[in-house]
């Protein structure tokens, strides 16, 4: 008991967080339900939870100084005349001219180019400044068909077909009237400043057996010389990768829950999919019960941030990975040096997430001309290649300390799992033991 007079602790709930409460409080005052970018914020398993086995007796490690450790890869040579040849494993995920600004689109490929990989368009179409800065453009074939014309897909250099993200895989994409100006609507096809909302599905199939009849007429338009992609956002992506295959796809793209979005609902984000850690696997399996790995190659994004969860995700089974909300904070989307302008939008650096409202201090998510014009492409291209280099280096770090020469040779046996559910998602062991959870003995 407490003495008297004393008062009693006060003691937060589980359930009914601040957050929880404050998201109540928030639907009652509106009526409507939140929209947000970036990704999931809800702690998931995520590369974090696997460590690497380094070599010491039992396996011999390659020296760095001396030693080489590849990074090359080949993309989309199943069907395509012209697979890419890219110099990284890491290329750019799609982020649309609308989501973002022109600036930011430049500066995305003048960064990918500087380090020999590519870059992808998003919806909306393509633009001079990201074809004319791009080595290597891919053209996404969305269900909105916003943009869409077959000069642009022969311009391109592969096309990928989205049927998913995995920041909202089952809903279609947004993008609020404030972002289209004059230049976005007539690429769209749209009423300036009316809200758009994409489809969930595209238009003109409804199955693996019509996506297969889409993918022969994308390869006529384009003389069978680019490589076809298929995204998918992780849910179903066992069976979601067979179907894909079996349609003709060159390349596989998963998008794990913890991709990111330039807008969508917050219940989404949070609660629909699977993480990137959890697809991984399922993906390689699929396509080695196939007998197609590395055949048709894999690409994996949602929520790479470092060397090391590249080395991961490329030791699960991927052939390569794709960043997308990285990209944006290398270019400079919430630093710090305009920490007071995001105060003055009601957030702060690090935790700036209103992409969809178009006030983007950094000048990344914006069309507004005067926000757009502080961000230089030549110095945002920079930051990004260094980025970039740096991911390459480390992920080379930890390849050389499991004695691998190329980075596509990391495997499954060099990694193990910190946590009982990361070793039953990644299909590797328990650190320590020999036991992955649900594995057949």
């Amino acid at each position: 008991m407490h003495p008297a007079n004393t008062p009693m602790p006060l003691r937060e709930s589980a359930t009914f967080d601040r957050h929880a409460i404050a998201e109540i409080q928030r639907a009652a005052d509106t009526g409507i339900y939140d929209i947000r970018g970036w990704g999931a914020k809800r702690p998931l398993p995520h590369f974090d939870d696997l460590l690497f086995l380094g070599a010491s007796m039992s396996r011999y490690p390659l020296e760095g100084y001396r030693e080489r450790c590849d990074t090359d890869v080949v993309l989309g040579d199943r069907h395509a005349k012209h697979p890419l040849h890219l110099d990284i494993p890491i290329t750019i995920a799609g982020m649309s001219f609308g989501a973002l600004s022109g600036p930011a689109k430049e500066a995305l490929g003048r960064g990918a180019s500087a380090v020999g990989t590519s870059t992808t368009t998003g919806d909306g179409g393509m633009t001079p400044e990201e074809r004319g800065q791009s080595k290597h453009l891919v053209y996404q074939y969305l269900p909105s068909r916003y943009g869409m014309n077959p000069d642009d897909l022969r311009a391109a250099d592969a096309i990928e077909i989205v049927l998913g993200q995995g920041a909202k895989p089952g809903g279609g994409g947004m993008l609020l009237g404030q972002k289209i100006n004059e230049r976005v609507a007539a690429m769209r096809t749209l009423p300036r400043g009316i809200d758009q909302r994409s489809a969930c599905r595209h238009p003109d199939w409804t199955g693996p057996d019509d996506l297969a009849i889409k993918i022969l007429e994308l390869r006529e338009i384009t003389n069978w010389e680019k490589p076809i992609y298929i995204k998918v956002g992780a849910t179903r992506t066992y069976y979601d990768v067979k179907l894909a295959v079996k349609a003709g796809a060159d390349v596989v793209v998963v998008d794990g829950m913890q991709g990111g979005t330039a807008a969508t609902q917050d219940v989404f984000i949070e609660h629909v999919g699977i993480p990137t850690l959890a697809a991984i696997p399922q993906a390689a399996r699929a396509l080695k019960e196939l007998g197609v790995h590395r055949r048709v190659q894999l690409i994996v994004s949602g929520g790479i941030r470092t060397g090391a969860d590249v080395a991961k995700a490329m030791a699960l089974g991927a052939d390569a990975v794709a960043i997308g909300t990285a990209a944006l904070i290398a270019l400079g989307d919430n630093h710090p040096r305009y920490a007071a302008q995001y105060e003055a939008l009601g957030s702060a650096a690090g935790y700036y997430d209103d992409f969809q409202d178009g006030r983007d201090p950094a000048g990344i998510t914006t069309q507004d001309p005067e926000l757009a014009a502080r961000l230089d492409p030549v110095e945002g291209g920079r930051r990004l290649a260094n980025y970039l280099r740096v991911l390459t280096m480390e992920a080379q770090t930890l390849a050389r300390a499991c004695g691998k020469s190329h980075l596509r040779n990391l495997e499954p046996e060099d990694l193990v799992a910190l946590t009982v559910e990361a070793a039953a998602m990644a299909r590797v062991p328990l650190a320590g033991t020999d036991w992955i959870p649900g594995a057949v003995a």
